[in-house]
């Protein structure tokens, strides 16, 4: 069998068309472009297999927070495969990593939290959430409380669970989502609104949604409500200021539970080490995955309340729930040594006081471009609103996928951005540079220029 290093990029691209299925893709599609190989990386570059030095200004994923090649984490994982790869957390069992990690997260949580449970993605984690609330209510003497409330647009994995709890029309129409017992209030995006109400105003109009929605269900009915702090892939939906102290008022006022979302906020990308801390919410959960090992090893996890956790233990008896792969000790221990540098390089404060302020600022000088209609960005979190016209104010049509066009020819340009419909997101790696902030805004805006020409 030839190995990895030694098959060309069209040998590559034969056997992955012939026997790989992607996420998220159309494979149609994909079958006559072919896939771009990645075949390494570094710092904040990937390279692929044509050798094309490429600025990953999404972070592989939302995730690879630290930057790629860092040895600290390679030789964390090194470390425990030798000790133990891999045991599991059934059976009154544990592992000195997984221990040593819930006490460390515990430290950086805000103070409701005591105990986390843990997953392989933020997929299960949300699924282990509408477990958890279900369970909850019903050990409380309320079963009847099993509606869970979330955001249309919003996103929060892809089994069956989490993706209910989303709010992606195109998820819910091929799968017959959502399962019962869910439902969906409109999203706090002003830009794409009438734009008649004031950000504030609308802030708090957006908020009082889900106060007419409990109401409308009946309070006794409703048994928590999900929002990631800033929705991620539904577009870098930045809310208004006062909109999260609403939604925590109401859900204070009716008694439900708040779940904060925190799979791609989580562990510094506002420049807080959490949404909440971000917009002052007080969360009973905080499902998390994503950035607690930088992408390098697969692990999710559900920070639990007091609230909640006292609860499950004193009354539940077995929660009959987990996973194989739940406190994997390897990727626990990757978790470790990449919070511990987190923490070393003050990488949390460089993005609220240095990076982040640099970034931003240019980010927002895009918005004089003419198909720019707005930017937004907090911490290393951005959108790009792609416009037909800034005066008056008109969008492409759906049917233009300007976006699509956008993320293509920056890709061609030596830089990764991602599209969602006609916004252009980005979320770079926290160890990004100021020279290479100025990368990524000088090859954006060549695209910008690019696309202008071509469809002016």
């Amino acid at each position: 069998m030839a190995s990895i290093r030694h098959r060309s990029r069209a040998e590559w691209q034969e056997l992955d068309k012939e026997h790989h299925l992607h996420p998220f893709t159309d494979h149609k599609d994909l079958h006559q472009r072919r896939s771009r190989i990645i075949s390494r990386a570094d710092g904040v570059y990937i390279y692929d297999a044509d050798g094309n030095k490429i600025l990953d200004a999404m972070s592989g994923l939302w995730c690879v927070n630290v930057g790629y090649g860092r040895t600290e984490l390679i030789e964390a994982a090194s470390t425990q495969m030798r000790e133990l790869p891999y045991y599991n957390n059934f059976f009154q069992c544990t592992n000195p990593p997984a221990v040593e990690l819930a006490a460390v997260l515990k430290d950086l949580s805000p103070p409701q939290f005591n105990r986390v449970f843990f997953t392989g993605s933020g997929s299960e984690s949300n699924d282990t959430i509408v477990r958890m609330v279900r369970t909850y209510w019903d050990l409380m003497g309320q079963p009847e409380r099993k509606t869970i409330i979330s955001r249309k647009n919003a996103y929060h994995g892809s089994t069956v669970a989490a993706a209910s709890l989303g709010g992606m029309k195109p998820m819910h129409e091929q799968s017959g989502l959502p399962i019962p017992g869910i439902v969906h209030i409109d999203q706090p995006y002003w830009f794409g609104s009438d734009q008649e109400l004031s950000p504030e105003e609308f802030g708090l109009a957006a908020a009082r949604t889900l106060d007419a929605r409990i109401k409308e269900l009946g309070p006794d009915q409703v048994a928590a409500f999900i929002g990631e702090p800033i929705q991620g892939a539904g577009g870098v939906i930045i809310p208004p200021d006062n909109y999260w102290p609403e939604i925590q008022r109401i859900c204070d006022e009716h008694g439900i539970l708040l779940i904060s979302d925190e799979v791609i906020t989580g562990f510094g990308r506002l420049g807080s080490w959490f949404g909440a801390d971000h917009f002052g919410t007080r969360p009973d959960f905080m499902p998390f995955a994503k950035g607690v090992t930088s992408g390098y090893l697969p692990l999710g996890g559900v920070f639990v309340s007091d609230r909640v956790a006292e609860v499950l233990i004193e009354k539940a008896g077995e929660f009959a729930h987990g996973y194989t792969y739940s406190g994997h000790p390897t990727a626990c221990a990757v978790a470790i040594a990449n919070i511990q540098l987190i923490q070393r390089e003050g990488l949390v404060e460089r993005i609220r006081n240095d990076i982040g302020p640099y970034l931003q600022k240019q980010w927002a000088e895009l918005a004089d471009h003419p198909l720019v209609g707005e930017t937004r960005m907090v911490g290393l979190m951005g959108a790009m609103e792609l416009v037909k016209s800034k005066d008056p104010l008109q969008r492409f049509p759906d049917k233009q996928p300007v976006g699509t066009l956008c993320r293509d020819l920056c890709i061609e340009g030596g830089l990764v951005m991602r599209a969602v419909g006609n916004t252009m997101i980005c979320a770079p790696p926290f160890i990004l540079s100021h020279a290479e902030a100025d990368e990524l805004i000088e090859k954006a805006r060549h695209t910008l220029d690019r696309i202008h020409r071509a469809i002016h």
